[in-house]
């Protein structure tokens, strides 16, 4: 299949989910960086508004667009892509980063409990992919990144509907790469340890709540999942993710970005 020729970074629309803080906003800023508009989504419309002023301040005329949304909404994916389209045209690069996980032992862990895992994490991922793929293909070229997980590729107790999800979102991945490998469209999950991160300190809080150790022994019980003892920082993965746009070779992969505690 011949494939156009990639456009200029300048014309080309990013979308990020889950671009409210942490690794969706310092993803947001680098691609905001690289000269892409970049459209923002998350629950939040003020920490939407707090990434946006920092794409502003790390480019001057950066051009971004703020559609808050909660993907837990399976209207939500449609209507987000669909008001992106509508100001500046499809997307081009989409990095479905919103996730979030609960911990329960799995003999207690509730539907509920699992439906949001698997909804928000697998589901909601799922239903941005499907609706950005038609236009990546129909000009033979698109970047899909998601964020998934050190526990794409391996079980922990505790977090049995996280697991799954992850789990699930590397396959899918996989499945999108294998068929959209001849289009010029690109399909990788990024798999990071623990970050430092407003949603590990939320995992902090957990552990102290529930074990009742200080949030210093708890933070030190997850630097220690890196064989590195240190949690991974929001750039390193950032850094990863832009890996997976500009390298068009680079396709169906788990990038690890773990402090070495996956070796493959």
């Amino acid at each position: 299949m011949c494939h156009r020729p990639r456009v200029s970074a300048q014309s080309q629309v990013a979308l990020v989910t889950g671009a409210g803080r942490g690794i969706g906003r310092g993803v947001a800023v680098r691609l905001a960086r690289e000269g892409y508009r970049v459209a923002l989504t998350a629950r939040s419309a003020d920490e939407l508004r707090e990434t946006a002023r920092s794409i502003t301040e790390a480019r001057d005329g950066a051009e971004t667009l703020v559609v808050p949304a909660d993907m837990l909404d399976p209207a939500a994916p449609d209507r987000v892509v669909g008001e992106v389209e509508a100001a500046w045209g499809p997307v081009d690069v989409l990095v479905a980063n919103a996730g979030a996980g609960e911990s329960a032992p799995v003999a207690r862990m509730t539907d509920e409990m699992w439906s949001r895992q698997i909804e928000l994490n697998l589901t909601a991922p799922f239903r941005s992919i499907r609706r950005v793929v038609p236009h990546m293909v129909e000009q033979g070229w698109g970047r899909i990144v998601v964020i998934a997980s050190l526990l794409a590729k391996r079980g922990e107790p505790y977090v049995a509907g996280y697991t799954a999800s992850k789990h699930g979102l590397l396959g899918l991945t996989r499945s999108v790469a294998a068929e959209l490998a001849t289009t010029g469209v690109t399909a990788n999950a990024v798999c990071p340890a623990y970050v430092d991160t407003p949603m590990t300190d939320g995992t902090v809080e957990n552990i102290v709540r529930t074990t009742g150790r200080s949030s210093e022994e708890a933070r030190r019980i997850l630097e220690k999942v890196q064989p590195s003892g240190r949690l991974i920082t929001v750039d390193e993965v950032v850094q990863a993710v832009w890996f997976c746009v500009v390298n068009g070779g680079v396709n169906g992969q788990g990038i690890n970005v773990d402090g070495g505690a996956i070796q493959s």
